[in-house]
């Protein structure tokens, strides 16, 4: 008996070998795409700093004490170490329920915003470099010398708003420029590794700031504490949701900036030439571009962006300099830059995710009573399945990419 073919009213026969094999095209394109594995790389991360905490956890040892008896204990007891961890940093990196006002239900996520603030900077200028094929891990240096210079206009000098704030924004910049310039310079004309000077010059900005700090053009009258001024109001961002919340308008500022950033590299030709000679830079030479401009501007540009992220502490937080400013945010920025895959979005979304976590730490040493290095713990397994792309694969069955799997052959 052969088989009937039902037609359409319009006369075309429906193709269900065909619809299949768009179906399986279109799965298999979201199972091989990178953000399905960084999404996995985040949920491994979890999973994992969860059975830690369950590890630990003093209730848990206790109910295993006598699990082959009341088994049922020992998974309570594990289902409420995790759930009060995680329920703890949804509170205090997103929303806080138990906050009778609305302002107080909403202020952890804006706290995250604020943290997200400084490695947007950061890891926007530190993608620019990993896709320009250099490996800069000098925004710590970078933000440093940025935020002295921005410090120093906003207390030492005294104009009106918002031509302050405009200057002490740009001294941020220019500063962090000029820090990024040097590697660029010693790279592009003697063939210096980025990594080893980048390196290097961190610690000279560290130390260079805690010996500033001690000059009296850089302290209060009268005190000898490692800390600057308070800047002036004038040059201070000002607070984007009023007096009850930490977030500024330098949050703004860094999605112009990622804005900035997506235009440069994909719509500009100098954007073109990073890429280029990122990919490959004999060919760039070959090709007639200046690889050797190409190279300083890119690093002038991260460092630039570096230290616009100085900008976020010491004119908006913290309002001051001290030799504590920078913390470990250019660290955290490459880290950023990785997840984010180095274009703007993502390292926007990245921030924002290690902002939360940052946030989210006093919450849990408050109302979980744990120490917030469980935060760290997250951060680092994160960094740790990112770097591993194939191990992520493996372990959630992920097919490898069409392009992986010629490059292997």
């Amino acid at each position: 008996m052969s088989e009937q073919v039902v037609t359409q009213p319009g006369g075309e026969s429906p193709a269900p070998d065909e619809d299949r094999r768009d179906w399986a095209g279109t799965w298999r394109q979201i199972t091989e795409s990178s953000g399905l594995v960084v999404a996995m790389a985040i949920f491994a991360a979890l999973v994992i700093a969860g059975l830690l905490v369950i590890l630990v956890d003093p209730d848990v040892q206790e109910a295993a004490g006598y699990f082959f008896s009341r088994p049922g204990d020992t998974f309570a007891a594990a289902w409420e170490a995790v759930s009060s961890v995680y329920g703890a940093i949804f509170q205090g990196a997103v929303l806080n329920f138990d906050s009778s006002t609305f302002a107080g239900t909403i202020k952890p996520f804006t706290q995250t915003l604020t943290m997200a603030t400084p490695l947007i900077f950061a890891g926007l200028g530190l993608g620019i470099g990993f896709r320009a094929g250099m490996f800069n891990i000098g925004a710590q240096g970078q933000l440093l010398i940025g935020a002295t210079v921005g410090a120093y206009i906003g207390f030492a000098w005294h104009l009106p708003f918002p031509l302050h704030l405009a200057l002490a924004v740009l001294g941020t910049a220019v500063g962090g420029a000029l820090w990024g310039f040097i590697p660029g310079i010693l790279k592009a004309k003697t063939g210096a590794h980025e990594v080893i000077v980048t390196i290097m010059l961190n610690y000279v900005a560290l130390n260079l700031v805690a010996y500033l700090l001690t000059l009296e053009a850089f302290l209060p009258p009268g005190q000898t504490n490692p800390k600057s001024p308070i800047v002036d109001e004038s040059a201070q961002y000002p607070l984007l949701l009023g007096s009850q919340f930490n977030l500024h308008w330098g949050f703004i500022l860094a999605l112009l900036c990622a804005w900035g950033v997506w235009w440069l590299m994909e719509r500009s030709t100098l954007g073109f030439e990073f890429r280029a000679a990122g990919a490959n830079a004999r060919a760039a030479r070959t090709a007639g571009m200046n690889v050797t401009k190409t190279t300083i501007l890119v690093m002038v540009v991260a460092g630039a962006l570096a230290g616009l992220a100085g900008s976020a502490p010491v004119l908006g937080t913290e309002k001051a300099l001290t030799d504590q400013t920078a913390g470990s945010l250019g660290f955290d920025a490459i880290t950023v830059a990785l997840l984010g895959r180095s274009r703007p979005l993502g390292t926007v979304f990245a921030a924002i995710l290690f902002g939360g976590l940052q946030a989210a730490g006093p919450t849990l040493q408050t109302v979980a009573g744990l120490r917030p290095d469980i935060v760290y713990v997250i951060q680092a397994l994160v960094v740790l399945f990112i770097a591993a792309p194939p191990l992520v694969r493996t372990m959630f069955r992920l097919p490898v990419p069409a392009h992986e799997k010629e490059v292997a052959a």
